[in-house]
């Protein structure tokens, strides 16, 4: 056994990174159960490519996985990385600019060898772990096929199946790296494989021979360990943004007392909601796999009509075939839920890559005047509230909700303190049993002091009415094509929506001084990156201030109020500049944004540089 000593590190980033087969995601995800249960606080960022089986071997068929953990509180996924994990010449290509100054490299030999290194378009005869172009790095090189396959001599598989066990080997090393124990990621093997014998004992074998191989091999110097970190009391688990808005919507349904109807259509990124809420049929939920994204949609409102909460979940393209039935929904004036996970566009558009460039389709999307509420998530463990608040103000206000989250926070995980079911608000819902006293016939467009119509559930005796998407004559609700009536139905229904602004907080800042040289005001997933930097600038004792938006339409009341205190609004976005556009238009500010497009997660680093201008 080594005795090599190990170093008390703050924190880590890893990226692991390989050809779309080579289990870089379930390798990653691995790593971080594990970090979970020790306690470190942690972000992830997975990274793949939108094929569901890229060109082996080349640069668009890299698939990678990065993951940070630490000692203390961390925002966002890292920078710049410590550790690359290089399965093959491809993915060392992509993910070495990413790479710290003296990083390690844990090389897969095997991955470098002359056909790999000409589908990664090396030049003939060039090897990057031969020719000295990685001296400013600490390169370990392991030929991780070749032991992966000696750890399995005794099996009886054949080569190629021995081979997806390389994985594994990686991890056990990365576990003895890092001081880890084996025992999660061998459950989840045995829960995976139990009835498949020879699949488990190669991926257990391979996970333990890489751990023996850092206790063996000499090439290290230290191993590393990251302390627990010092997190508010409770019971936590990693979770993901998909998961966690599912979990979101099985607790509204309970604490509305509501049956939830999913009508929806898989597209990534937000297939994953679909797959976790059909595993909770017991919780009253139904899920529905509809042939294409309007009948999902047109599925939802007939179950919001009959008394449910009706959802539907999509993506960036879907949202555009939705629209004419949101349009109908507001109409309607029921609740109805659309979660939109965003991706980057237009059309099929970069289908794996993050993005937030559907803000102004959800607020102006759809034909004619058409205000919809829209909430945002933050980050993974904050789709469970956004979800929850999204449901609420759906059902009490009698409205449509667009919830936006999108692909970095869905797929993304850290550590969520979940919360008891008797912490959370009850969401209250009034349905219309029978006839007022002063009523002769049922007024379906009656409203009450919040403009809100009442919630009729059909088959109610004397509250028979109906519904559609020609115009309406106020409180009847029979059909008008009166020019006057439509101007006022249109002004209702936006005021109705304005008056939410009522029943929802005021804007806080979450960092910094209540009037300064800059406030960075943020939406969204760019939510760590802001925090993180605002921090940073804050320590330096800058004048810098950070708020970010929940509630997209309507803005909280005091809004406003808030951009007068400060100099400089800088509005970073992952967009070509959305949310900006919105804010000067409503408060007339002199916003300045800070854009960025390459489907992936604005940087702390970046923003620091940005908002040090705006400072000068």
């Amino acid at each position: 056994m080594s005795m090599i000593p190990t170093k008390v590190v703050e924190d880590v980033v890893i990226k692991f990174a390989g050809d779309s087969g080579d289990g870089m995601q379930l390798t990653g995800s691995q790593f971080t159960n594990n970090t979970a249960l020790i306690g470190n606080d942690l972000s992830t960022f997975p990274d793949f490519p939108a094929e569901i089986r890229a060109p082996q071997g080349t640069v668009p068929g890299v698939s990678g996985y990065q993951l940070h953990f630490s000692s203390n509180h961390i925002y966002t996924p890292g920078d710049s990385c410590d550790v690359l994990v290089a399965m093959n010449a491809a993915a060392l290509k992509v993910n070495l600019p990413g790479l710290k100054p003296g990083g390690i490299i844990i090389a897969n030999t095997d991955g470098f060898d002359s056909k790999n290194l000409r589908l990664a378009n090396y030049p003939d005869g060039i090897n990057p772990l031969e020719d000295g172009s990685l001296t400013g790095y600490e390169l370990h090189k392991i030929d991780v096929t070749k032991l992966t396959r000696e750890a399995l001599k005794d099996i009886t598989m054949g080569t190629k199946e021995k081979d997806r066990a390389k994985n594994m080997f990686v991890l056990g090393f990365l576990y003895w790296l890092y001081n880890r124990d084996l025992q999660s990621t061998t459950n989840f093997l045995q829960e995976k494989f139990g009835k498949r014998a020879e699949i488990l004992e190669s991926n257990v074998k391979a996970l333990q021979a890489g751990y023996n191989y850092g206790d063996t091999v000499e090439a290290f110097t230290s191993r590393y360990k990251v302390e627990k970190a010092k997190l508010p009391a409770g019971t936590y688990r990693g979770i993901t943004g998909n998961t966690a808005l599912a979990y979101g919507l099985v607790a509204a349904g309970q604490k509305s007392g509501l049956p939830i109807f999913l009508g929806t259509y898989p597209i990534t990124p937000a297939s994953d909601i679909l797959h976790e809420l059909a595993r909770y049929k017991n919780f009253n939920i139904r899920t529905f796999q509809a042939e294409d994204e309007i009948a999902g949609i047109s599925a939802a409102i007939g179950a919001a009509y009959g008394g449910s909460l009706g959802v539907t979940t999509t993506s960036g393209p879907g949202m555009a075939l939705k629209t004419e039935a949101m349009g109908l929904a507001v109409m309607l004036e029921i609740p109805l839920l659309i979660i939109d996970i965003q991706r980057g566009g237009p059309s099929t558009g970069l289908p794996t890559k993050t993005e937030q460039s559907d803000l102004l389709q959800a607020y102006y999307g759809r034909n004619g005047e058409c205000p919809m509420p829209v909430i945002s998530a933050s980050g993974p463990a904050d789709c469970f509230d956004a979800a929850y608040e999204a449901v609420r103000i759906a059902v009490q206000h009698m409205t449509p909700v667009i919830l936006l989250s999108d692909g970095y926070i869905a797929n993304g995980a850290e550590p969520w303190r979940f919360p008891q079911s008797a912490d959370l608000e009850p969401i209250a819902v009034t349905f219309k049993k029978g006839l007022d006293d002063n009523e002769a016939t049922f007024l379906p467009y009656k409203r009450d002091e919040k403009l809100v119509r009442p919630w009729a559930v059909p088959g109610t005796a004397g509250l028979e009415h109906r519904i559609g998407g020609l115009e309406k004559e106020d409180i009847t609700g029979n059909v008008s094509y009166d020019a006057e009536n439509h101007q006022h139905m249109v002004k209702t229904r936006e005021a109705k929506v304005d008056k939410i602004a009522d029943h929802i907080p005021l804007q806080t800042l979450d960092s910094g001084p209540e009037t300064g040289d800059v406030l960075v005001l943020g939406w969204g997933s760019t939510y760590g990156a802001i925090k993180s930097a605002a921090l940073e600038l804050q320590a330096a004792g800058k004048s810098v201030a950070h708020a970010h938006l929940r509630y997209l339409r309507p803005f909280p009341r005091n809004l406003g109020d808030m951009l007068k205190n400060y100099k400089h609004i800088l509005v970073p976005e992952i967009n070509n500049g959305q949310l900006i556009k919105i804010i000067r238009d409503k408060y007339f500010v002199d916003a300045k944004g800070y854009n960025k497009i390459k489907g992936v997660p604005i940087t702390r680093s970046e923003l620091v540089t940005a908002i040090s201008d705006l400072l000068k």
